[in-house]
């Protein structure tokens, strides 16, 4: 497999003009016990040609992040996900349609077909999840969510019927996103992928059983709303994750995020829950694996 990313996609920053350090943050100590990256994007380039697929899964592995689960969010990136789960043995996947890529697709007549196809990559033994999908109401206006809510809807009835995890993408839809799943019935395992919410939200989706993952957003100076969110997530219920190479943790927010930085996240989580790291990351280990199954 080749080490070029399959696809580019600009952050926030670079979108918006504005200058940003693109230099690699230095790897952090290692954590005392293993465990993944619950949510990453390693099909994304993030403009460093030496720092690829292998390179990433080892920096991970170096600090205690010894498993990842790869994320493709629109065909090509499914695609590419199920090679490299049969190319690194580091690797599981999930594959599906983002919320975003729903509305393009529904206009130009390719929904259905799309969603075939990801029904099919989803077959795969190393496809755990369906995932990411949801609602997103910052990027997509009044006009497209009618054909947001209907992916959604159907990814949630393809991870049911395969008996796949779903991964759930929420972006200002929080009421939407619960009634939705409400309607068409609560699948086994599901998470809330980079959790977005509040204390309040939280228990609202624990009570319906959801897994919440929380990302390097967490670590933010603004983010005291999700910080009471995660202190009230039983232990049983937290995972982590990076959706690197995004949401880059402090004290290197705006820089590039690998799997390599899950450490960072993982000692400010375990300073929110007053626990020792190792407690923690031991849970969350236990997490994914009774979501993702063992790899």
């Amino acid at each position: 497999m080749s080490e070029q990313p399959i696809r580019q996609r600009a952050t926030t920053e670079e979108k918006s003009g504005s200058r940003r350090d693109t230099t690699r943050p230095p790897a952090p100590e290692p954590l005392p016990h293993p465990v993944a990256d619950n949510h990453c994007h390693l099909d994304i380039g993030d403009g460093d040609a030496e720092f690829g697929t292998a390179a990433a899964i080892e920096a991970a592995r170096a600090v205690g992040v010894t498993r990842i689960v790869q994320v493709g969010c629109d065909l090509p990136a499914a695609r590419w996900s199920v090679r490299a789960v049969d190319e690194y043995d580091a690797l599981v996947a999930a594959v599906a349609l983002h919320p975003n890529e729903a509305p393009r697709l529904a206009a130009t007549g390719e929904l259905d077909a799309a969603l075939a196809e990801i029904e099919q990559l989803a077959t795969h033994d190393r496809v755990r999840a369906v995932g990411e999908t949801g609602l997103d109401h910052f990027r997509t206006g009044e006009e497209g969510r009618a054909a947001q809510q209907g992916s959604f809807r159907a990814h949630i009835e393809i991870a049911k019927r395969l008996g796949k995890t779903l991964m759930i993408h929420d972006r200002d839809a929080h009421d939407d996103v619960l009634r939705i799943l409400a309607e068409e019935g609560f699948p086994d395992r599901w998470v809330m992928h980079c959790f977005s919410g509040d204390a309040e939200f939280a228990r609202r989706c624990l009570a319906a059983g959801a897994h919440l993952s929380f990302a390097g957003t967490v670590t933010f100076k603004n983010a005291a709303p999700l910080r009471e969110a995660l202190a009230i997530t039983p232990l049983d219920r937290i995972l982590v994750e990076t959706d690197a190479p995004f949401l880059t943790p402090s004290p290197h927010r705006g820089r590039p995020n690998a799997s390599y930085l899950v450490p960072t996240t993982m000692r400010v989580m375990a300073d929110v829950r007053g626990v020792e790291l190792a407690e923690l990351c031991a849970r969350v280990d236990e997490n994914t694996t009774h979501l993702y199954g063992a790899w």
